[in-house]
């Protein structure tokens, strides 16, 4: 991947003023970071701006919320583009984890004040607190329906609520530490928890029971993913006989934060030191590639279009597409991790330690 090109994050408000400036940069891996600048010389009648860039950065096209950047010494080019609104009212604090129903009309989302609320996603208007769990709430996502929520927290409980109502209708018990990360198998008939307990389980939703441990890794389950497998996978015959269950072991650069599947076989999984590993389940061994942006930990993976949206520890948020020779940044956060990035059509949520979710509209693209 070429190199990556950062941007003042509120440079949308810093360019809208007769000689606003706003920086920018591009780090090529192992050289010297080129610096530079953007300066507006003034508001057309379309009330778009007119920028010009410092020497060595191109400015390919501009609107009223993004801004195309090209950097032609490093062959690197991004889309960068700001928030179309802002939800500032929904947490008082960090907000760690958010999903959007799949109607497009709910979000969800847990903060480190201990709450999780469901809001309006046009507005952010709050509809339900959902009141229950002990500590912090870490992950929440809706079930397929989009009327039912399931969370997991630090307390070693998972709980599904009604999206309605918000009454809880069921609790599931069996791990021995904080759920970190969940995933729901189809429409919602089982679904799957990772714990700091080191373990992975397998819940039939309508007995509240644990059908298994479906891994047992002896260390913290930090993300969880379900895919279709593919039916033309061939699996092969190990050298070394795996587990009743496991397939095949990656072993990665540092401590895995998330995962997801782009397909029946090939899978992303991001990783602490910035690291983000595609993988062909068929052939495990070595990645497919290796993408790295910056050192800070890699927070969310996720599958959209013909490609993923990552998101990391340093405020980076960036989409990935096949059929794009640049990259999409969706800026905003000023160095402030963002922990989560959800979709809903050509609309994409992001929540972040500043306690802000941003939505982000797609509509040029």
């Amino acid at each position: 991947m070429a190199a990556p090109l950062r941007i003042q994050s509120d440079w949308a408000q810093a360019l809208r003023k007769d000689e606003g400036e706003a920086w920018l940069s591009c780090h090529p891996p192992g050289k010297p970071t080129l610096y530079g600048s953007l300066t507006c010389q003034g508001i057309g009648l379309d009330g778009i701006p007119e920028i010009t860039a410092s020497e060595g950065f191109i400015v390919n096209e501009i609107s009223k919320k993004s801004i195309h950047i090209s950097c032609p010494k490093e062959n690197a080019s991004s889309k960068f583009l700001t928030p179309y609104t802002t939800f500032s009212r929904i947490h008082a604090k960090s907000i760690t984890c958010l999903d959007i129903s799949s109607g497009g009309g709910l979000g969800v989302s847990s903060s480190a004040d201990g709450s999780m609320k469901i809001w309006q996603a046009s507005n952010g208007e709050l509809r339900r607190v959902l009141e229950g769990h002990v500590f912090d709430v870490n992950c929440c996502r809706f079930f397929p329906s989009g009327l039912v929520v399931l969370s997991g927290g630090m307390d070693a409980q998972l709980k599904i609520w009604s999206a309605e109502d918000a009454s809880c209708v069921a609790t599931f018990k069996g791990h021995k530490g904080g759920i970190l990360d969940t995933a729901i198998v189809d429409r919602g008939r089982n679904v799957v928890s990772g714990s700091r307990d080191g373990t992975a389980r397998l819940w039939d939703c309508g007995r509240s029971a644990c059908l298994g441990v479906i891994a047992d890794c002896g260390s913290s389950i930090n993300g969880v993913a379900v895919g279709a497998a593919d039916n033309s996978i061939n699996l092969g015959c190990p050298e070394q006989m795996p587990s009743e269950r496991e397939v095949f072991l990656f072993i990665g650069s540092d401590a895995f934060n998330c995962c997801t599947f782009l397909s029946g076989f090939l899978l992303l999984a991001g990783t602490q030191d910035g690291n983000i590993y595609q993988l062909d389940v068929r052939s495990p061994r070595a990645p497919v590639q290796v993408i790295h942006r910056s050192g800070a930990p890699v927070l969310s993976l996720l599958r959209f279009r013909d490609g993923f949206i990552a998101s990391q520890g340093d405020g980076s948020c960036f989409i990935v597409q096949q059929d794009l020779d640049y990259v999409i940044e969706l800026t905003g956060a000023d160095c402030d991790p963002v922990y989560k990035v959800a979709t809903w059509e050509k609309q994409i949520y992001t929540c972040c330690r500043d306690g802000l979710v941003r939505r982000y509209q797609l509509s040029d693209l």
